[in-house]
């Protein structure tokens, strides 16, 4: 080879790119990309789009090659779509050889030379996507989106422009609705790809570690190996009752709580303090709004998420457990806003008897979830009565407990939570 075609083949993505990340032959119309963290989804992603957008492969979707192509990009923010899909490592921008686009951040999209256009959607609001049209679109995380339903109706409606409309999803798989109607859809083709097949592009030692503690676990087979796990038979919460209280918007919300389950070992990387807000609306139903719990956190920073939260949302309390921390909870709350009211809670029954009356309130419909919180959900449906199938804490159900607990419970006193 000559050095230029050396060149050409060091960077060729048709060339370097592993088979399951090219797109699949055949008349499609969703690519469905399913891959455990670092699997290399979002490097596939960003290639065909800039394969798409450049012109290399138009001729493809029966496209001229001057023709002023119009792209959707949709992730779960708006900040996800430029720090992932545009500007993260295997971003468009970091991968583009040629014709690399420019970002104009006050229209919030990616042009081309070519005369490609791509245009930025977040989850949060699936009333942006109606109006516009496109050729293709590349959906990231889509297991993760906040109005995941809603969101992806819209962008079906507006997928209407050439002659083959097309469509990426790069997603961690989830048992979600959505994604199982995606996969029993013949004009979807499914491409699993594991994180151990990018092994080459990954830290040295990352997945040893990895397989070491999460090898053989549902999770680990979710978030490493790519499958979608199906809920736990003996679990509290089944991902169709959970569907069935979700709701995209709520009125006026009164009485609302920001309820708090600090972690056992401070600022761990793989510890998460459980941090959920919540609130009754006027029919006396509890409205789950925000899932703000975060992981290798100091006591510090947890708690001035908790404040943020607080101040955000105009709550009325905070609710911490103290089995862990005892009264240093409390002081760490009020070191961060002195006059921050708190209550005290401290389990004295298992996890399990806790979640239970919570869980009856769900099949009453008297607990909704403003959105989609998928980490906090994965919780729930797989919460037995031996806890979590990774042994983990359930931090964020905790938290949800002890939220729904002050709102519906506490006048019950099971168990009984004062000064709210």
């Amino acid at each position: 080879m000559t050095p230029e075609e050396q060149r050409y083949a060091a960077s060729a993505w048709s060339i370097i790119g592993r088979k399951a990340q090219q797109p699949p032959p055949g008349d499609w119309r969703t690519w469905l990309l399913m891959g455990g963290r670092g699997s290399g989804k979002t490097r596939a992603g960003s290639e065909w789009i800039q394969a798409l957008a450049s012109g290399m492969r138009r001729k493809a979707l029966g496209m001229a090659t001057g023709a002023q192509m119009r792209i959707a990009l949709v992730a779960e923010t708006l900040g996800d779509a430029r720090e992932v899909m545009i500007d993260g490592v295997s971003g468009i921008c970091r991968i583009a050889r040629d014709d690399r686009p420019r970002f104009e951040t006050s229209r919030r999209r990616l042009v081309w030379d070519s005369g490609a256009v791509a245009q930025i959607f977040s989850s949060e609001d699936p009333e942006s996507l109606r109006g516009p049209q496109f050729d293709i679109a590349w959906c990231d995380e889509l297991a993760k989106w906040r109005h995941v339903q809603e969101t992806f109706d819209m962008l079906q409606f507006a997928l209407r422009l050439g002659a083959r409309p097309r469509q990426l999803v790069t997603t961690t798989p989830r048992p979600l609705p959505i994604l199982k109607k995606l996969m029993a859809d013949p004009a979807t083709v499914t491409v699993r790809i594991a994180t151990n097949d990018n092994v080459r592009h990954l830290a040295p030692g990352f997945m040893a570690a990895m397989a070491a503690r999460y090898g053989g676990t549902r999770l680990g087979r979710q978030e490493l190996d790519g499958e979608l796990i199906e809920d736990r038979d003996d679990a509290l919460w089944p991902r169709a009752l959970i569907e069935k209280v979700r709701v995209r918007q709520t009125g006026p919300l009164r009485r609302i709580v920001v309820a708090v389950d600090p972690p056992a070992s401070a600022g761990a990387k793989d510890s998460c303090c459980g941090i959920i807000v919540a609130g009754l609306d006027r029919d006396g139903r509890a409205v789950v709004v925000e899932d703000g719990s975060i992981a290798g956190a100091s006591p510090a920073g947890w708690a001035r998420v908790v404040v943020g939260l607080y101040r955000r949302f105009d709550a009325d309390r905070v609710v911490a457990e103290i089995n862990q921390g005892g009264d240093m909870v409390a002081a760490t709350l009020r070191s961060v806003e002195a006059g921050l009211p708190v209550t005290t809670v401290r389990a004295t029954r298992g996890k399990w008897l806790r979640a239970e009356p919570v869980a009856a309130l769900y099949e009453q419909g008297r607990v909704a979830h403003a959105g989609s919180f998928p980490a906090l959900e994965d919780q729930m449906c797989d919460f037995g009565p031996d806890g979590l199938s990774s042994a983990r804490s359930p931090d964020r159900l905790d938290a949800l407990v002890w939220a729904v607990t002050a709102l519906l419970l506490g006048a019950d006193g099971q168990p009984r939570v004062r000064g709210i």
